[in-house]
């Protein structure tokens, strides 16, 4: 049985309607009302079906009308619920009980009760079962009266297949043997009697329908009195009570067999009903893997191929139109030139444009061999299957599987979608967030460079001669200073987006790392002057492998950070050793260090600290983002970790490597 969540519990004054699907000529009228009075009352709307063991045995027509009485349902709104039982009032009456069914909609049954010992009709049987539960029936004047759904008792039931009478031979044999030899043991009859009934109950197991199960009753009594009663080899008897012994024998056989019968009906609709459940987990299972559209479709179509044995053909929708078709078939020598038939494809794409099943078993497009069905969930398709039909039409158990299959590839599908379009908007959102962050940092920080070049120059253009050489020396060395500081900035800026692009290109070569840092060091801020610099290199030999360019920018911005953040006076050491398989550079300082609430998020873009620049202006935090970048770019780790007594050490290693020398 298969409940959608929210019809589980109704809340307190919701409806919830019920109706019951039949494959009477009446009961797409009795839909139709169902659905106007769910639609009417509000709340939700449930088609139900009972299966029983006499489904599989309707007639043709009586399986298209029922297909096309769960059809309607379907775009009538309703959700189709198959259930599986041999009473169907009780079957309705315990669906209605545990989904909170308020309304049950059913058509006029036209049979009367013709003894009071007959079958109740399924109206008064409902009324007893739910009496707190409104029932309607639904009558229909126009309906063929005389429809009765006929039970073929002289098709499969009675006509025993040759390989069955030949078990029921087999096991009456054997049966009379075991009676005689207990007869020749002294054994009462009820004991023997009892065997007889234990073969009839072999008989029903180990064989198909009642027929044999009723010649098994009956052979039992015949051959019981023939063999093992006196006078032997005869059908007469002595006793008097031998008749009584004879009518009870039958009796009891026949419900013996009967039960027996009832047990394999009830526990084939259990195989259904469990092996359905195990198609929808295996399907959701699979599907919950899928990566994408395509796949979700393709472990759909192979899902139908293994649960129907039938062809099947899906084709995705791509941007309102379908792709091209997965082709599934059972056999690898299907024909192929039924998938490409233009009747085929234009019965496909009916369906992509209707929202409505079409081709095979239906009224429209019937021309076509494959019954075509909607991938859809609510008004959105996102694909169409077609199922081979091959003058097979689908039985109800079938048809309920394959609705619920299709139900839950349109959930993944819908699902997938939904996860990528909310990364797309995260990933917007950040690339927004990034860009607001990189123009107020601009807007705030480069105006007063800006200024200060544009004042110098104005200054010198307006008083140039009124200014003697070390003024003019000083307003050079101011534009020049601020300058060099947009350099910096823009450098840093393009080298961070073309890392995040992935559009850098590394030249890698092993170089010294001692030349790396010498060369770096012409670089640094001219105020280095006013700091003690000094580097040590621990190891005489320090070759790594790098972009030299890259990290001469590496060494520059955390030396230059260090410069910006620390008191005139400060210290800042540079230090270069061997560890392992890596070069390790380590740049200290005893400025006042960094505070351990920031230290986690000093690596990340346009984060600027807490402190403040020596000369009042603030840096865009791209420096120390930028050199993360590098360094994991070429497999290497930057850290960040406190200075004794006082200080920050900023460390970081690049891959150590090693001069092929060629004689």
């Amino acid at each position: 049985m298969k409940i959608d969540k929210e019809q589980q519990f109704c809340e307190e004054g919701c409806e919830h309607t019920l109706v019951c699907l039949s494959p009477s000529p009446s009961n797409a009228k009795i839909v139709r009302t169902a659905a106007k009075m769910a639609a009417a009352f509000g709340g939700s709307f449930t088609a139900l079906y009972v299966q029983t063991s006499d489904s599989d045995k309707m007639s043709y027509n009586d399986k298209s009308r029922l297909q096309n009485h769960i059809l309607l349902a379907q775009q009538l709104g309703a959700d189709i619920v198959t259930v599986y039982g041999e009473d169907v009032s009780y079957q309705i009456a315990e669906f209605a009980r545990i989904s909170g069914v308020t309304k049950i909609v059913i058509g006029r049954n036209n049979i009367k009760r013709r003894h009071f010992w007959s079958k109740p009709p399924l109206t008064e049987k409902l009324s007893e079962m739910v009496p707190n539960l409104d029932i309607h029936i639904i009558p229909d004047s126009t309906a063929d009266i005389k429809y009765k759904a006929k039970k073929n008792f002289f098709g499969k039931h009675f006509i025993p297949y040759p390989k069955d009478l030949l078990i029921t031979i087999a096991i009456l044999t054997v049966v009379t043997i075991i009676g005689t030899v207990f007869l020749e043991l002294g054994f009462t009859e009820s004991n023997i009697i009892t065997v007889y009934i234990l073969g009839v109950l072999l008989t029903s197991l180990f064989t198909r329908g009642y027929a044999c199960s009723f010649i098994s009753s009956f052979l039992s009594v015949s051959l019981f009195n023939f063999f093992l009663t006196e006078p032997r080899l005869t059908f007469h008897a002595y006793d008097s009570g031998y008749p009584v012994t004879f009518v009870i024998m039958f009796a009891a056989s026949i419900i013996t067999g009967t039960l027996a019968s009832k047990l394999k009906d009830h526990a084939k609709l259990s195989a259904q009903a469990a092996f359905r459940t195990k198609v929808l987990f295996d399907t959701n299972q699979l599907l919950q893997k899928a990566q994408d559209d395509n796949d979700i479709i393709n472990i759909t179509a192979s899902q139908l191929m293994k649960l129907l044995d039938r062809d099947i053909i899906a084709y995705p929708e791509v941007n309102g139109k379908l792709s091209k078709g997965y082709i599934f078939t059972v056999t690898p020598e299907a024909e192929n030139d039924i998938f490409s038939s233009v009747k085929e494809k234009t019965a496909a794409e009916w369906v992509l444009k209707n929202k409505k099943r079409a081709g095979a078993t239906t009224d429209i497009l019937n021309k076509a061999k494959f019954l075509y069905l909607a991938i859809r969930l609510n008004n959105k398709v996102y694909g169409v299957v077609g199922i081979h039909i091959n003058g097979k039409p689908l039985d109800s158990f079938e048809n309920s599987v394959l609705l619920s299959i299709l139900g839950e590839c349109a959930l993944a599908i819908e699902n997938i979608r939904n996860a990528k379009e909310k990364e797309l908007a995260a990933v917007l959102a950040k690339n927004e967030q990034l860009r607001a962050n990189l123009l107020r940092a601009i807007s705030h920080d480069l105006r007063t460079p800006l200024t200060s070049i544009s004042g110098n120059a104005s200054n010198l253009i307006s008083n140039y001669d009124k200014l003697d050489d070390e003024t003019r020396m000083q307003v050079f060395t101011d534009i020049f200073d601020d300058s060099q500081w947009l350099i910096s900035l823009v450098e840093n800026l393009l080298s961070v987006t073309r890392i995040e692009e992935g559009r850098m290109n590394f030249n890698m070569s092993v170089q010294l790392m001692d030349e790396v840092i010498e060369e770096a060091m012409r670089h640094i801020n001219r105020k280095s002057s006013e700091h003690v610099i000094s580097v040590e290199y621990k190891d005489e030999l320090l070759l790594a492998r790098m972009d030299a360019k890259l990290i001469i920018q590496v060494v520059i911005n955390i030396v230059d950070n260090a410069i910006k953040y620390t008191p005139p006076g400060s210290e800042i050491r540079i230090t270069a050793e061997k560890k392992d398989d890596n070069v390790l550079v380590s740049i200290a300082d005893n400025g006042a260090g960094i505070p351990d609430h920031i230290k986690p998020h000093v690596f990340e873009m346009f984060f600027t600290g807490e402190n403040k620049i020596a000369d009042s202006r603030r840096s865009l935090g791209l420096g120390l983002s930028l050199c993360k970048s590098i360094i994991n770019a070429h497999g290497g780790e930057i850290t960040l970790t406190d200075n004794t007594p006082h200080g920050a050490v900023f460390a970081f290693t690049l891959p150590s490597g090693e001069v092929n020398i060629n004689e």
